[in-house]
């Protein structure tokens, strides 16, 4: 008689419910943003170039009707505020994602799998702000061709910043997505309320107290402001502008004539996030 053939079987590891257990399943969906990023060569490009156009179209034309703040042009002051749309749209569009595997059933595999959906989107909203953070410190690239210095210190400032923010849109965008079941419908969704956002942060014009009371209430309204100002802020702190040039075209954002610290701008950015991420969480939960 012929001997049976011995086969290994591979060992199967059941979900046991533990943070280790979620903490595997974050990491897997993490990576597999990540992966597909790196995949999408042509996203990397088409991504910069609205925000190119911006910078070096728009920036040229305000320059001419604004002038020159100091030594520098207008392009300088506008740039925290493109980089801000960078970190902006890429985020957002990671939140599309879910509706496309939604569409194409491999979010309901994901879903029925042995891991906690609170994970999953935690995962989601982590993949999605590394990946806006990679595409913001691209642009970070093109800061000399601005006169802003490539100082070690403001990169860094500025990374962080940008991922706090990536963070925030990317939940606000999975929160929105979680009740959406088709593609065309979460862009018409999205443009509704991402052209606002990135208007009213102040990303190309300064919040001074010259603009209207209503226009003030919705910039302070507007989550995105509170991390232009952060940005526009370490960048200035590193350009020589004097100070009463940089109060005039820099005010900050202010509650009732009071400057918000640094640190309490980033505070509400990322207590936005976490408030978005856990109300993706539960529309999760009660859907599928």
């Amino acid at each position: 008689m012929a001997e049976t053939a011995q086969f290994e079987v591979a060992p199967v590891r059941v979900h046991s419910g533990t943070l280790l257990d979620d903490w595997r399943a974050i990491r897997v969906v993490w990576k597999r943003e990540l992966i597909r990023f790196r995949r999408d060569r042509l996203r990397i490009v088409t991504a910069l170039a609205q925000p190119v156009l911006f910078l070096f179209v728009l920036g040229t034309g305000l320059s001419a009707l604004v002038g020159n703040i100091g030594p520098y042009n207008y392009r300088t002051f506008m740039f925290p505020g493109v980089v801000a749309m960078t970190v902006l749209f890429t985020a957002i569009f990671s939140a599309v994602s879910i509706v496309w595997d939604r569409e194409f059933g491999f979010l309901r595999e994901m879903l029925v799998a042995p891991a906690r959906r609170g994970a999953i989107v935690l995962g989601k909203a982590l993949g999605g702000a590394t990946v806006a953070t990679l595409q913001g410190m691209i642009m970070l690239a093109l800061a000399g061709l601005v006169q802003i210095p490539y100082s070690l210190t403001l990169m860094i400032e500025l990374v962080v910043i940008m991922a706090l923010a990536a963070f925030m849109i990317t939940a606000f965008g999975l929160m929105l997505a979680s009740g959406i079941q088709q593609v065309q419908s979460f862009q018409a969704v999205i443009q509704f309320f991402v052209l606002p956002m990135f208007f009213l942060s102040g990303a190309l014009f300064p919040l001074t107290h010259n603009i209207p009371a209503w226009l003030r209430v919705l910039t302070r309204v507007d989550p995105l402001s509170y991390a232009v100002d952060p940005m526009r802020r370490a960048v200035l702190a590193h350009l020589a502008v004097p100070p009463a040039l940089v109060r005039a075209l820099n005010p900050g954002m202010t509650w009732g004539g009071w400057r918000l610290p640094t640190l309490l701008e980033l505070a509400i950015v990322v207590i936005c996030g976490v408030v978005a991420t856990l109300v993706a969480v539960m529309r999760f939960s009660r859907t599928e």
